[in-house]
């Protein structure tokens, strides 16, 4: 608004500024502006947004901060009232960055054990691929009953195939092929799928044919990351079997990894590359396998010293029990 002096009147008044919008206008163009960030919930209360890392908004979601705060260990009752309080006291627009600083502060007071755990995505993430991140996927499966062989050639009709592990439980045999990605938020696509669609047809024809000693009844890839929708639509219609982060949702690597607290040793805040190098080496992969295993024994084995092995076994303790 700009003041205008009328000479005639002696009066002062304000108008507009010539092709600027004017909004103190009520119920229209006052309001616009607020509802980029909040627009009416189903109960009448102000939905609230959030902002991500690249600008774009989306609304605040409190399951999504309750999930957070279990997967950081917290108990059911605890996970549901910090996630109430957290879905009140933020603004709308506020970053998302900001929601996790709050999250894992208000974690941290509840169980300060939060403070040495890493988030188990990027723990994931930080093992090599090989051999650390195959390695970790066998042990994971031997923990939920199967049989698990490794170093496998199998011949088809066609050719040779070198796969990362041959898989048995429930009178099935399958072989396993395992895909990591250092950038956690990166999909996986559809190529693996396709790959071992082929794989799949040409053992089996190659076991008809006397070639293979084994029967294979089908794949399954494991891999770190969410999987791209047409990935889930190939693997559904070719009987692919595929276990991403979130996928399938009954039983995913993730919750594979928490029902039977199978966390990566890198869960555990604080150990490095090569610290982690070292006892996958020595064949721990596993924070529980620290945790309760001869602290001694590890520290001769993976060539760490005594003290950094009861640092994190201590931590790792921390993060499994309650």
């Amino acid at each position: 608004m700009m003041q205008y002096h009328n000479p005639r009147s002696g009066s002062t008044v304000d108008r507009p500024i010539p092709g600027r919008l004017d909004h103190r206008v009520s119920g229209t163009a006052g309001k616009r502006g607020s509802e980029r960030f909040s627009s009416p919930a189903q109960d009448g209360s102000p939905m609230k947004y959030v902002t991500k890392a690249d600008g774009s908004l989306q609304p605040f979601d409190r399951e999504k901060v309750r999930r957070t705060l279990r997967n950081m260990g917290l108990g059911a009752e605890d996970a549901d009232r910090i996630a109430d309080e957290i879905e009140m006291s933020v603004p709308s627009g506020v970053k998302t960055t900001a929601v996790l600083r709050m999250i894992r502060a208000r974690a941290r007071a509840v169980r300060p054990a939060v403070r040495h755990r890493t988030n188990l995505r990027r723990a994931l993430a930080l093992l090599r691929p090989k051999p650390e991140f195959e390695e970790f996927v066998r042990v994971l499966l031997r923990e939920h009953g199967y049989r698990v062989e490794t170093g496998c050639i199998l011949a088809g009709r066609c050719g040779e195939h070198e796969v990362d592990a041959v898989a048995q439980k429930d009178d099935a045999t399958i072989f396993v092929e395992v895909k990591h990605h250092a950038n956690h938020h990166r999909m996986t696509g559809l190529d693996e799928g396709r790959i071992a669609r082929a794989i799949v047809e040409d053992l089996q024809e190659g076991f008809r044919a006397g070639r293979c000693a084994i029967s294979i009844d089908g794949a399954l890839i494991i891999c770190n990351t969410k999987l791209s929708a047409h990935a889930k639509r190939y693997a559904t219609c070719r009987e692919i079997g595929h276990i991403g982060w979130d996928y399938p949702v009954e039983q995913n690597l993730r919750t594979m990894i928490e029902t039977t607290q199978s966390y990566p040793v890198t869960i555990v805040a604080g150990v490095s590359p090569s610290v982690s190098a070292r006892l996958a080496a020595a064949g721990f992969l596993t924070a529980k396998q620290v945790a309760y295993g001869d602290a001694t024994a590890i520290a001769h084995d993976a060539g760490i010293p005594l003290r950094e092995v009861l640092l994190i076994a201590g931590r790792a303790r921390a993060i499994l029990e309650p």
